[in-house]
């Protein structure tokens, strides 16, 4: 494979919207996100009142990367070799000892490669953006209250699934159902961040130069469209040639063979099931393989090349590189935060999350609890010194992204044909990061044990 990746190799440029083309405010929308569940668990399932209050410390427990283990209540880090690194029971941290008797240096018990393990079963949940990512801190704080009662098994993951349901399902933004919606539709400035110039220019650049531009988004439609006004205007649909809402990733890439037709939409609402997609439009659910076949008609090519953005290794990048072999770039706000800038670089005060009240820190700041989300030290044994390892989340993105940058806006102004070094085996570690590696893997680069 090529060691370089452009953009003006590419025929398609497809985006995911949520923390991608569409930028949050992370402490506003963090805290919001956790209050539309706890709200939920309180009054429709009598959980402890307590669940409602939130300090600003309390945010630090919050780390993407972490997996819930569903039926002991545990938190977990993983090595890139699937040990534990380290482990929480609710909030509580496990001491050292504590994490060796449970753990030991043996993989984690759902661990499979990375292709073998989905990012969530009956048994465990991988929190992997930041949409999910509250719900990481809510969970912990359930288990606390539950283990103070005594329970040593638990049974509440059902109820966030119906806190889930009742704030994000399909009719939830038309209804002002929950507390989401509702909140984000009467003061959208406070949790959005509006596009910036140079990506709206950015993004008429590639239209200009001949690319096919697609938007594939979990999201319902009407959802959609409400943000895509908020951030790029009320002609944002003249910038894309497809739209593709409530696209259900991963499975949009991933279900194999047994694909999900599109569906067209009437008023937001979804209509029939098309059997193939043959023309551009606006459309619901899918599938990669029918989607593929209308780009080879529009592109005149046998074999187009796809790139797309996304922010979520389980939901985008992953299955669009695994399933469909496509060129991805990962938005990874993390090279925005504490490991991704040099110390002069540091933010105001202000901008820190060092809030007055119950804000969250940025989402995307380093965890004093779980320390770097790139790296981690494994305990040597007797008179050895502790080596350094790469995270699973790490390694994943070094595996399926083409390369990895702090926010498009960071590329924007770049020429279509400025070549990127592309993560590769024959590379090092840090080569697919752009426009620099976070700070603790350049600096401990030849410490990190193989």
């Amino acid at each position: 494979m090529a060691q370089h990746f452009s953009l003006a190799a590419c025929d398609v440029v497809g985006f995911d919207l949520d923390h991608t083309l569409c930028r949050y405010n992370l402490p506003e929308s963090a805290r919001l996100i956790y209050n539309s569940f706890a709200q939920f668990l309180v009054k429709e399932k009598g959980y402890n009142k307590e669940l409602l209050t939130v300090t600003s410390e309390d945010w630090d427990f919050c780390c993407k990367g972490l997996a819930l283990d569903m039926e002991d209540g545990n938190f977990i880090k993983l090595a890139d070799n699937g040990t534990v690194l380290r482990a929480s029971h609710g909030t509580k941290m496990m001491t050292p000892e504590a994490l060796a008797e449970v753990y030991g240096k043996k993989e984690w018990k759902h661990f499979m490669s990375d292709t073998g393990m989905p990012c969530h079963s009956g048994k465990y949940y991988f929190y992997d953006n930041y949409f999910d990512l509250p719900g990481a801190l809510l969970c912990a704080r359930v288990v606390d209250s539950l283990t103070k009662n005594g329970q040593k098994t638990f049974d509440f993951w059902k109820d966030i699934v119906a806190a889930i349901q009742h704030n994000y399902k399909m009719s939830a933004f038309n209804e002002n159902c929950g507390i989401y919606f509702p909140e984000i539709k009467r003061d959208p400035s406070k949790y959005l961040h509006s596009c910036p110039e140079s990506v709206k220019k950015w993004l008429r650049r590639l239209k200009k130069a001949g690319k096919i531009l697609l938007l594939i988004t979990s999201s319902h439609s009407d959802y959609c469209r409400f943000l895509c006004k908020y951030i790029l205007g009320n002609d944002f649909a003249d910038l894309f040639d497809i739209v593709i809402t409530n696209a259900l990733k991963p499975g949009f890439f991933s279900h194999l063979p047994s694909q999900r037709p599109f569906r067209t939409l009437e008023n937001d609402e979804e209509q029939e099931a098309l059997p193939s997609l043959d023309k551009p439009g606006w459309y619901s659910q899918g599938n990669a393989v029918h989607l593929y076949e209308l780009l080879k008609k529009m592109t005149g090519k046998p074999e187009p090349k796809v790139v797309y953005f996304g922010d979520s290794m389980h939901s985008d990048v992953f299955p669009a590189c695994h399933y469909s072999n496509w060129e991805t770039v990962l938005i990874l706000e993390e090279l925005r935060g504490d490991e991704g800038r040099k110390p002069e670089e540091s933010e105001p005060q202000e901008k820190k999350g060092k809030y007055e009240g119950p804000k969250a820190k940025p989402l995307n700041t380093l965890s004093k609890k779980w320390g770097s989300f790139f790296i981690d030290s494994v305990a040597g044994l007797e008179n050895t010194e502790d080596s350094l390892v790469c995270t699973w989340t790490c390694k994943r993105i070094s595996t399926y992204s083409t390369i990895a940058i702090p926010s498009i806006e960071a590329i924007a102004e770049l020429p279509l044909d400025h070549k990127f070094t592309r993560f590769s085996s024959n590379n090092s570690k840090t080569s697919g990061y752009y426009p620099n590696p976070p700070l603790v893997l350049s600096n401990n680069e030849t410490l990190i044990t193989k």
